[in-house]
């Protein structure tokens, strides 16, 4: 006796969003609530809060606030040795199409224009400056030339800055803003030689724009946060007295 064939029917197919709670962290350094810089740290692909709070400590010798966040995207540790609050993190998924890397950079973006948007509402912002490193920079650098109603300096490390994700009209904009791309000679992750063209395109565009290159490879090393320090004192960053 022949069976009878099963039929099936999809009712519903969609997608829905799924939150998952990313920590930061806001420091005060200096004379507490006074006026005062923003600064707002972004570590790079599998790093995380705790790990680029250390590695920048020194920059809490400038008198600002200092705001760290970590990556939204866990990275899932395969030996099963680390907690989740230890496991590293990224700032965006990327499958090496153009589309997808801007939709992921403005999602991630949204994301952190929400936290900085509820702390300015109890702290005394002057200004506001986005450092990234890496996976870091590369938000950095879409963060400030999209956000830059708010933000008044860019520090990219190790990073490019894409300003190809830029409309001709957007650059009527960005004149206020100040922007440091520094990167190691010896890095042979991301060639500075691109990084380099990058700058040129932001002063043909009448940005204050400088490229910095270190006898460094790709790591965040002490000659890359001390010129950090350096280039932020030129620009009215104080050192905490």
């Amino acid at each position: 006796m022949q069976e009878k064939a099963h039929t099936s029917d999809v009712l519903v197919s969609g997608k829905t969003s799924f939150k998952i709670e990313v920590p930061y962290k806001l420091i005060e350094t200096g004379k507490k609530g006074t006026q005062k810089p923003l600064i707002l740290y972004l570590h790079g692909f599998g790093d995380h809060l705790k790990g680029f709070e250390k590695r920048m400590e020194s920059m809490l010798e400038l008198e600002a606030y200092h705001l760290f966040i970590q990556g939204p995207y866990p990275l899932y540790d395969k030996s099963r040795t680390k907690t989740v609050s230890k496991w590293g993190r990224a700032w965006y998924l990327y499958d090496g199409k153009r589309k997808q890397f801007v939709k992921s950079l403005e999602i991630t973006s949204e994301f952190i224009q929400e936290i900085v948007d509820n702390l300015v509402k109890f702290i005394n912002v002057s200004r506001m400056c986005v450092i990234g490193y890496s996976m870091g920079g590369y938000v950095a650098g879409y963060f400030g030339l999209t956000r830059w109603k708010h933000v008044t300096d860019i520090v990219v490390a190790g990073a490019r800055i894409k300003t190809e994700v830029l409309s001709k009209e957007s650059w009527a904009n960005l004149s206020h803003l100040n922007v440091l791309a520094i990167h190691g000679k010896n890095d042979d992750t991301v060639s500075f030689k691109n990084q380099e063209k990058e700058v040129q395109t932001l002063k043909k565009y009448g940005l204050s724009a400088e490229f910095m290159i270190l006898d460094e490879g790709h790591t965040l090393s002490d000659p890359y946060i001390q010129a950090i320090k350096t280039w932020l004192q030129k620009n009215v960053y104080k050192k905490e007295e």
